[in-house]
């Protein structure tokens, strides 16, 4: 019992001694630390006996008693003499601290460890700071007394000077206290030690770290801070993550140096005596704070930070924590390994959305505890500590190579050079893992590169920082930017920076560094940002610069993006792009501005550039590019960044230029221009897509278009270029020509057409994305997109009128919209809750299968597509485990692009993201605007710009193909959109694409399993785990596409015999106490079964919820795509006109107004019809006609009506005459064509000039004139139609007749009606005097023919005076009462000579005929003698013309059945 007892007695003071070794309270005060630590008594009133005798190396300074609370500066001492010092004022000694050097190491603050064991010496001349005369403390950041007093926000606090923030960031290690003021131990945690080796501590902030988001830590002694449960037992070496998790805890932590340790000794000999074992400090709302230790807090860690990282050049720390462990030792170890000790600090700072880690290492003297193989007493040999973060929950992790669980851990404190000190690391850990200082003992084919920012303007200037390897001042250092490359600046051991040129590219290209003639083994991806997409930095205040002719133009930038400097000077320069040679020309035009204060602002007055003559005055467009005008002022290096603005037209500085080249209408030239060289390229518009008719539709499709930059409802509204419209999409990709379509909307979600007006949808020949090569003509990113068609839309329409030809042929001819008359919908399919199934056919089901499944694929060898589907068991819910799935990642690839692959982010991590998104393995980000819409090998990627938190992200592939997750409360939907084109050539979970429900269950071979769709056993083996997927490829199935990460692969997410549940209704799966959660279920989802069964297997309101609504959506998209959109399309606006309404759906009634000057022709008003066309104009097609115009064309109408009716008329006359006469003269070939009566007046002329046509057939020699009158010619003729009604007067007409007595005495027969023209002696007297007075003759009533031929000869013989034989034979002819004597009178143009003596009047009042004169054929031409002429011609047998009127008696004449009327 005895011996018992002994036992117990020595293992209870064994335990206590080693319980007090590990508290380490030591018993010995050193003077020393007496002297350190010491108050300084404040003497009120020294006296004059007893001077204060300062050292030779005292520097003083001066203390004003009445100011309260002042820190002074410090200044350098050139002598050891003391300066005079006014009366009534006290000087107190103040020494230097000096800084460390970087060529010393394993110190800390300047103070050298000992050559053994690590203990720390104080330097000589370290002494202390000023001491504050209010409370008496003393401010050196050594000190380890915790500054007194609480955190104040009150106005008018402290103000950090440079010298004092300058003397704090020399110190290497933070402040950590082991005493307070007030008798406390300040931030020592003696509640840890080996008995207790961590403690909670709540941080009452936010704190990112790797994804998750925490507001708690745990304080651990051995070398971490950790934010969940480690595993029971730890295997060495360690390996994060946790493969087993979660049924082996995977601990989130960030290890300084992880590692079991226990706290060490120091010896009585060191100068720093602060308590050895672990520190632990919180700092919070520094950024309100206005106390002198939270302003210096905030400030050295802003500024270590802002310099120590690159992309934290805005950062301002909200909270900092300090965590240090002090002289901790291993654990293990024995004998005087408690001497042997580590010394580290952790500084950790966040603003709660950026997380920053800084490593301090001052002295490393041993590397691993003895259960991982290290030595008991030294500490060295088997496995060194773990450095680095682990997110946790299996998720991801990060070590520091090459010096995590490595020998080199050692040069953790000789290495990265942070703030240029041996020992810093800093790393930036919110989201991902990113260091910040540089690492020299790595080498590898392949090094992470880090650089911010990581995005830039495609036109350069963009300045880039630079961490990776350790640089050297004179070793060079070259950037390359794709297939660019630059040289880099130097600035410290641990940045270089590099400018980006400009690169003809977009999207991610590869970025990569050499070191002097090392090969590029440092790489990253760099995004190039479009031109007009790129982050705008310069802004705009109106639209002024859009105009023609502006008054002034406003602009703003922020001065930060170009230095803090605001003494600082600018330029302000423009540049212009044109596309004249195959190779890009972007030039520069003029400076703006060559100096001007950095204020932000500035306002260019176009008028002061009236006189400039440029030669390259053809460029149209360009950019504003402001630099500094003295590089060295930032960042004291010869390298200036540029800023950039969006592209605008250049109108507002090369008009005038233009006006005195092309004349006033120089936006006309411009355009016409424009228009024929547009007029040689390809004609695009086939290779386009249709724009969908509406506002849904458009939304709907989203394998095809995407939100507008330009005009976007949810986040820029203003539609610049498309006035009205309220929403505009373009296709996703290029086409294959590289084209791109748009389709605008106007508040009533219909299209908007450029036939309606100048603000419709354009296509426009280049995609803003460009088209590989990029450095070719029309095929740069934005630039050639703006050459081609944004700037004829400003010279064409902007700047003329709308109804200008310019315009008009842009719109109509050149960028006419495409309307949606043949828009097809695409087809859907989706995936949701734990999961149920919607194919493209509309089949719904549910399949709970575990693993990687094939959702959709092509079977079309030519134009293949896969789309893939991860799903994991739902979590538990009170009643034990959810036999039940849910989707929680898909991956998804076309013909060649790169894979995009989305998943769902754990549970503590989606606080600031919901989705990840992985291209070809890189997890990308879309938080910012320029990186909203991402492009990648053949696919566009995005999210709605309204979203930051990634909730909804949207794949486009270059064969319209698009797939759209969404997530809500941790619960995922993956849709599938389909053109037309894969109609029967799918496969997979979502059927086969057929319009056909029965061959929706196609297995991989080819075949059709019949299966029932409320037989989910049947479903879940029959068919779903048929496309099971598997790391190696499947006939008919293929290989996974998911990126492996961490050795997961495909079977650690398989289980192919897991068993879910295969009842559908809740009322019969659920056991009957369970009666509640049945109720609940249908009052929560209605009818919805799948919503039922989701939320009776999980109890999880949310998911049913989200189950519900993803089922309504995706039925209400197919049902919305089935419905068929009927479209009237086109209805082109006159021009000149407009119409007053632009619908083009059944039912709508369109009306047209012509401008002001106009006459409407046509239908006012169109309708359109339910069968999709337009209704058929009744008064003609619409037009606007100008008035003139209008009166032309409706004379030359009356014309054409004329010659259309009359010309037909005539011709069916004379076609009906000569079809009669030939008919006559068939029957009778002496029938002759009865002759019109006509008027006297008419016949009198005809006569007159019957005898004067050259052209006549008939020779007027043969035909005799006979004359006949009365006694009296005043009598009116008896005879005419026009004559008196007395019958019985004896006064006789007069009449002429035409008698070829030829014909009558040789033949016999009855003479032929001679013509009627007039046959002209040219040159005689009788032509002459024919043609002076014709009218006279008309005229005179009195007129006869006898006046002109009596006694007349005509100089050729031509009329001879009548023989008496001649004479007394014309009593002999007939004659014609047809003519009157006012007949005769009127008869004065006749061309028959004869005398009035030889007229004899015989019994019937006649006149004889003329005898044939057959001279007047055989005469010679003018001028010609009569002696010699020689006749011209026969003349033919005479012809007599009779009066048609009974032949007189004793007279020889044509039988009366014969005769013909004179009158035609």
């Amino acid at each position: 019992m005895r011996f018992k007892l002994f036992v117990v007695c020595a293992l209870a003071c064994g335990f206590m001694a080693y319980v007090l070794a590990n508290e380490n309270i030591s018993t010995e005060e050193d003077l020393d630390d007496q002297v350190i630590n010491a108050v300084p008594q404040i003497v009120a009133n020294p006296k004059p006996s007893q001077p204060v005798k300062p050292k030779a190396d005292t520097e003083f300074v001066e203390v004003v008693k009445d100011v309260p609370k002042t820190t002074t500066k410090t200044k350098p001492s050139t002598s050891p003499t003391p300066k005079p010092t006014p009366s009534g004022q006290r000087m107190i000694p103040v020494v230097h601290v000096t800084s460390r050097g970087t060529d010393d190491v394993l110190t800390v603050a300047g103070l050298k460890p000992q050559k053994t064991f690590g203990a720390l010496i104080m330097p000589d001349d370290y002494m202390g700071e000023l001491i504050d005369v209010n409370t008496g403390y003393n401010w050196d950041p050594n000190n380890n007394v915790a500054p007194p007093g609480y955190p104040s926000t009150a106005a008018g606090g402290y103000t950090i000077t440079p010298a004092r923030l300058a003397e704090l960031r020399s110190n290497f290690m933070y402040w950590f206290f082991d005493k307070d003021m007030y008798g406390g131990r300040g931030d020592y945690q003696y509640d840890i030690h080996a008995s207790m080796t961590q403690l909670h501590k709540n941080l009452n902030f936010q704190m990112p770290f790797y994804g998750f988001r925490f507001n708690y830590t745990r304080l651990s002694l051995n070398g971490y801070l950790e934010f969940s449960d480690p595993p029971e037992y730890l295997t060495y070496p360690l390996v994060f993550p946790i493969k087993d998790w979660p049924t082996k805890r995977d601990p989130s932590f960030m290890g300084i140096f992880f590692s079991k340790c226990r706290v060490g000794r120091i010896y009585p000999s060191d100068i720093d005596q602060r308590t050895p074992g672990v520190y632990f400090r919180v700092e919070r709302d520094l950024m309100g704070r206005t106390d002198q230790f939270g302003v210096e807090v905030r400030e050295r860690t802003m500024w270590d930070i802002r310099q120590g990282v690159v992309g934290a050049e805005t950062f301002v720390p909200k909270h900092v924590v300090i965590a240090t462990w002090k002289n901790v030792s291993f654990a293990g170890g024995i004998d005087n390994s408690l001497f042997m000790t580590n010394t580290f600090q952790m500084v950790l700072a966040t603003d709660e959305v950026y997380t920053y880690i800084m490593y301090n290492y001052a002295v490393l003297n041993w590397l691993s505890h003895t259960e991982a193989g290290g030595d008991t007493t030294t500490g060295a040999g088997g496995v060194p500590a773990f450095v680095g973060f682990n997110a946790g929950n299996g998720t991801q992790a990060y070590e520091y190579k090459p010096y995590s669980q490595n020998m080199v851990i050692r040069d953790l404190a000789n290495r990265g050079w942070a703030n240029g000190f041996p020992g810093r690391h800093i790393f930036r850990v919110d989201e991902q893992i990113l260091i910040g200082s540089c690492n020299k003992d790595i080498d590898a084919a392949l090094l992470p590169l880090t650089f911010a920012p990581e995005s830039g303007n495609m036109l350069g200037g963009q300045v880039v920082n630079i961490t990776g390897p350790c640089f050297d001042p004179n070793v060079r250092v070259t950037c390359h930017f794709d297939t660019e490359s630059v040289l880099g600046t130097y600035v410290d051991t641990n940045r270089v920076i590099c400018v980006q040129p400009f690169l003809k590219a977009e999207g991610y290209i590869r970025f990569q560094i050499s070191v002097g003639t090392q090969r590029f083994k440092w790489r990253g991806k760099y995004f190039v940002e479009t031109p007009a997409a790129a982050t705008e930095k310069i802004f705009f205040t109106t639209d002024d610069v859009y105009k023609k002719n502006p008054n002034e133009i406003r602009i703003t930038w922020i001065p930060y993006n170009l230095t803090s400097n605001s003494n600082a000077n600018v330029m302000i320069s423009l540049w212009g792009y044109r596309e004249t040679k195959i190779e890009p020309q972007l030039e520069y035009i003029d400076v703006i501005e060559a100096s001007y204060s950095n204020t932000g602002s500035y306002v260019i007055t176009p008028s002061n550039y009236l006189n400039r003559k440029n030669v390259n005055r053809d460029m149209q467009f360009g950019f504003l590019q402001i630099n500094l005008t003295q590089p060295d002022q930032y960042s004291g290096l010869a390298i200036s960044p540029i800023l950039w603005s969006r592209p605008v037209p250049l109108a507002w500085y090369m008009a005038p230029q233009w006006k005195e080249q092309h004349g006033i209408q120089w936006p006309r030239a411009l355009c016409d221009n424009w228009l024929r060289s547009d007029r040689f390229l390809r004609n695009f518009a086939a290779d386009l897509p249709l724009c969908p008719c509406t506002l849904d539709q458009a939304v709907l499709d989203k394998g095809r278009y995407r939100p507008d930059r330009e005009c976007d409802k949810d986040s820029n509204p203003s539609c610049l270029r498309h006035r009205g419209a309220i929403h505009c999409v373009v296709s996703g990709t290029p086409v294959a020509q590289g084209a791109e379509q748009q389709c605008c909307y106007d508040r009533y979600g219909f299209l908007m057409l450029t036939y309606d007006q100048m603000w419709g949808s354009r296509p426009r020949r280049v995609h803003n994305l460009g088209k590989m090569p990029w450095n070719e003509a029309s095929k740069v990113p934005s630039l050639s997109m703006w050459f081609h068609d944004m700037r004829p839309f400003y010279s064409c329409c902007a700047w003329q009128e709308e109804q200008a030809v310019g315009c008009e042929t842009y719109r109509f001819e050149r960028r006419p919209s495409q309307d949606c008359v043949a828009y097809q919908p695409p087809g859907i399919a989706g995936v949701f809750g734990d999961p149920h199934f919607i194919t493209f056919d509309g089949t719904a089901y549910t399949f709970n299968g575990l693993g990687e499944f094939v959702l959709a694929r092509s079977i079309d060898e030519s134009n293949r597509f896969e789309v893939q589907g991860r799903f994991q068991q739902l979590p538990t819910n009170y009643y034990g485990e959810v036999q039940a799935t849910q989707l929680t990642a898909l991956a998804m690839r076309g013909n060649t692009t790169t894979t995009i692959e989305v998943r769902l982010r754990p549970l503590h991590a989606r606080w600031r993201y919901r989705l990840d998104v992985l291209a070809d393995g890189r997890r990308v980000y879309f938080d910012r605007e320029s990186l909203k819409f991402q492009h990648f090998d053949g696919v566009t990627v995005y999210t709605p710009t309204y979203l930051l938190n990634q909730s909804q992200v949207v794949v486009q592939f270059d064969a319209g193909i698009g797939v759209e997750v969404v997530e809500n409360e941790g619960f995922m939907t993956g849709r599938v959109f389909l053109p037309w084109n894969f109609i029967n050539k799918t496969a997979g979970l979502f059927g086969n694409w057929s319009f056909n429900k029965l061959d929706d269950f196609v297995l991989p071979n080819g075949q059709v399993a019949t299966i029932n769709t409320n037989d989910l056993r049947s479903i879940h083996t029959n068919f779903g785990l048929k496309w099971m997927l598997t790391d190696r490829d499947v006939p008919g199935v293929g290989a996974a596409l998911f990126t492996r990460e961490f050795g997961r692969m495909s079977s650690y997410y398989a289980n192919a015999t897991f068993q879910p549940n295969y009842v559908l209704d809740p009322a019969d799966f659920l056991p009957g106490n369970r009666s509640y959660d049945v109720e609940r279920a249908k009052e929560l989802c209605g009818e919805c079964l799948q919503c039922q069964y989701d939320y009776a297997m999980t109890l999880n309101r949310d998911l049913a919820h989200f189950t519900k609504n993803y089922y309504d959506t995706i039925v209400n998209m197919q049902a919305d795509n089935a419905m068929r959109v009927v479209s009237c399309g086109v209805l082109q606006t006159p021009r000149f006109g407009r119409k007053l309404s632009f619908d083009f759906m059944p039912g709508a009634k369109v009306s047209f107004e012509c401008n002001e000057g106009f006459i409407l022709l046509g239908d006012q008003r169109r309708e359109c019809l339910s069968n999709g066309l337009w209704n058929i104009p009744e008064f003609g097609y619409t037009e606007c006609l100008r008035e003139v115009y209008y009166t032309r064309r409706i004379a030359f109408i009356a014309i054409g009506i004329i010659f259309l009716v009359i010309c037909p008329l005539m011709l069916c006359i004379v076609c009906g005459v000569y079809r009669y006469r030939q008919k006559q003269l068939k029957e009778d070939p002496h029938w002759q064509m009865p002759v019109l009566p006509r008027s006297r007046a008419s016949s009198a002329r005809n006569l007159r000039t019957l005898n004067y046509d050259d052209d006549s057939d008939t020779d007027a020699s043969t035909l005799k004139k006979t004359k006949k009158w009365d006694l009296d010619e005043n009598d009116e003729d008896v005879t005419s139609s026009e004559g008196s009604q007395n019958r019985t007067s004896s006064k006789l007409a007069r009449d002429i007749s035409y008698i070829n007595p030829n014909v009558t005495h040789v033949t016999g027969e009855k003479p032929k009606q001679s013509g009627r023209r007039s046959l002209r002696a040219s040159g005689t007297d009788l032509d002459q005097h024919q043609h002076q007075d014709p009218e006279d003759h008309e005229d005179d009533d009195d007129f006869d023919e006898a006046d002109v031929h009596t006694g007349t000869i005509h100089p050729a013989g031509y009329h001879q005076p009548l023989s008496p034989e001649e004479a007394d034979q014309l009593h002999r002819q007939q004659y014609s009462p047809t003519f009157s004597g006012l007949d005769s009178r009127t008869s004065g143009a006749s061309s028959i000579n004869y005398t009035p003596q030889a007229a004899t009047q015989n019994r019937f009042g006649g006149v004889p005929v003329l005898p044939s004169n057959t001279q007047y054929y055989s005469r010679p031409p003018s001028g010609v003698p009569t002696a010699t002429a020689t006749p011209l011609r026969t003349a033919p047998t005479p012809l007599t013309q009779d009066s048609g009127l009974p032949s007189p008696p004793l007279a020889t004449s044509p039988t009366p059945s014969v005769q013909k009327s004179t009158e035609v």
